[in-house]
C-alpha cells in the first residue's frame, strides 16, 4: 500500500533486455497492482455482467471508470454521500478514472469546446447542457476518490487532419492539466495523470510530452490514440512517446485492449492498458482466445462439446461447453455473464504470461509464439512486423 505522503510508489521489478518491456509493481492507496496491467472499463461503476467479488477472484487488482458518465448520474452529490465510488459499488480493489475528456470524440456531435471547458447536451435529458471544465472535472474525481485521476484534456480525433488545430488542443491540455492541479483537494490520497495529445504529429507529441514532464506527478498518459488511425500509424507513435516519458514512472496508454496490440506496446514500454473491448465483445457473444476468438454465434459450434479454451482455468471453461453457450449467446443475460467472465480471465492471464516471460528473460520469444499462434500461415501484417523490428524482434529468426 502506499502512504498518505506518496500516494503512488512505482518500483521497476525487471526489465526485458531485447525490447523496453518491463514488469513493475505500483502502490496506490486501495492496493497493489502488476504491471503491464490491463483494467477493464466499469463505466459506470459496474463491469457489466460482473459482481465485484468476481472480479476479485479474477484477480483484477484495478478497474476504469468514466467520469462524465458518473458525474451525470448517480451525480456528485450521491456519491459523495455514499462515502466515494468504492463504497458505493462495493470494490475493495483500486479505481482509475478517466477525466471526460474522451467524450469529446464520441459525443462530438453533443459537444462544444472552448478554453473554459467542454459543454455537453445531457444524455438524459437532451434539452439541458452540462459544462464540463477542467476544475469541475476534478471535483467529480475527488468525490468518486479513485486512486488514479486523469487531467482533463483537449481530444482531437486522429483522423482529423488539421495541423493547426491539433496544436492547439496540445497547448489547451498542458493549460487545463494547470487548472486541474491546482483544483485537486486530494493531493495525498489521489494522483493525477497528465495526458500526451498530439495525434500523429511527431513534434507535438514531443512537445506535448515536454511539456507534461516539467510537471510534478506520478504518471504519465498517452490519449488521442485508438481513434481510426492505422495500425501502422498508432504504433510508430506509441514507439515514438514512450520514451519521451520518465523511465521511472509508469506510462498508461488509453484505450487499447486487442491482445496483440497489448503485446506489441508493452514491448516499447508501455505499463497500463485499458478498453471495453474484452467485455463488448462477450455481449456480442465473442470469446477471446490466444490464437483470435471464438463467435459463439456460428453454427459450428452448435455440436461441440468442448469448453472455450482448454488451457484456461476460469468457471466458465470448466462448466459450460461451446455448444451451451452457442444455444444462448446474445439472447439470454447469463451467456453475457458466462463470456465475461471468461475475456476477463483472458485478459488476465495474458498479463501475467507477459509478465513472466519479460522477469525470465524470454519476452522475444513469448511474442514470437504468439504471432506465429495468431498467424500460423506467417501471413504476418505489415504494421506487425515493422513495429516488432522497431523493438529488435525479428519474426523471421
Amino acid at each position: 500500500m502506499s502512504d498518505a505522503a506518496n500516494p503512488l510508489v512505482f518500483k521497476i521489478i525487471s526489465e526485458c533486455k531485447t525490447t523496453r518491456a518491463r514488469v513493475g509493481k505500483m502502490n496506490l492507496p486501495h492496493g497493489e497492482v502488476d504491471t503491464p496491467v490491463f483494467m477493464p472499463v466499469g463505466t459506470q461503476g459496474t463491469l457489466k455482467g460482473l459482481l465485484p467479488e468476481q472480479l476479485q477472484k479474477l484477480g483484477v487488482q484495478i478497474i476504469l471508470s468514466n467520469t462524465y458518465h458518473l458525474g451525470t448520474h448517480p451525480g456528485p452529490d450521491i456519491l459523495e454521500k455514499a462515502g466515494g465510488l468504492h463504497k458505493f459499488m462495493g470494490w475493495n480493489g483500486c479505481l482509475l478514472t478517466d477525466s471526460g475528456g474522451f467524450q469529446m470524440v464520441s459525443l462530438l456531435k453533443l459537444a462544444e469546446i472552448t478554453e473554459e471547458g467542454v459543454k455537453f447536451q445531457s444524455l438524459n435529458d437532451q434539452k439541458s447542457e452540462v459544462m464540463l471544465t477542467p476544475e469541475h472535472s476534478i471535483k467529480i474525481q475527488n468525490t468518486i476518490g479513485a486512486d488514479i485521476i486523469m487531467q482533463l484534456d483537449d481530444v482531437v480525433k486522429t483522423t482529423n487532419p488539421d495541423k493547426e488545430r491539433i496544436e492547439q488542443s496540445v497547448h489547451r491540455t498542458t493549460r487545463w492539466l494547470d487548472r486541474c492541479l491546482k483544483a485537486h483537494g486530494k493531493p495525498n490520497i489521489q494522483n493525477i495523470f497528465p495526458i500526451v495529445q498530439g495525434t500523429l504529429f511527431k513534434d507535438l507529441r514531443k512537445l506535448s510530452a515536454e511539456d507534461l514532464v516539467q510537471r510534478k506527478v506520478k504518471g504519465y498518459a498517452i490519449g488521442g490514440l485508438s481513434g481510426g488511425e492505422s495500425k501502422l500509424n498508432f504504433s510508430e507513435i506509441v514507439h515514438y512517446t514512450a520514451p519521451l516519458l520518465p523511465k521511472e514512472k509508469p506510462r498508461y496508454l488509453m484505450g487499447v485492449g486487442f491482445a496483440i496490440d497489448i503485446i506489441i506496446c508493452c514491448a516499447m514500454g508501455i505499463d497500463m492498458f485499458d478498453c471495453v473491448f474484452p467485455t463488448r465483445t462477450a455481449r456480442f457473444g465473442c470469446a477471446l482466445i490466444m490464437t483470435g476468438q471464438l463467435n459463439l454465434k456460428q453454427k459450428q459450434y452448435k455440436k461441440d462439446f468442448n469448453p472455450i479454451d482448454k488451457d484456461c482455468s476460469c468457471s466458465t471453461c470448466k462448466n459450460y461447453t461451446r455448444a451451451y453457450l452457442h444455444g444462448i449467446v446474445t439472447m439470454h443475460p447469463v451467456a453475457c455473464h458466462l463470456l465475461t467472465v471468461h475475456n476477463i480471465a483472458f485478459q488476465q492471464r495474458l498479463m501475467k504470461s507477459i509478465r513472466e516471460s519479460i522477469t525470465e528473460q524470454r519476452f522475444p520469444e513469448f511474442v514470437k509464439i504468439f504471432v506465429n499462434g495468431l498467424y500460423p500461415q506467417r501471413d504476418y501484417p505489415k504494421w506487425v512486423t515493422k513495429a516488432l523490428t522497431s523493438v529488435n524482434i525479428n519474426l523471421a529468426d
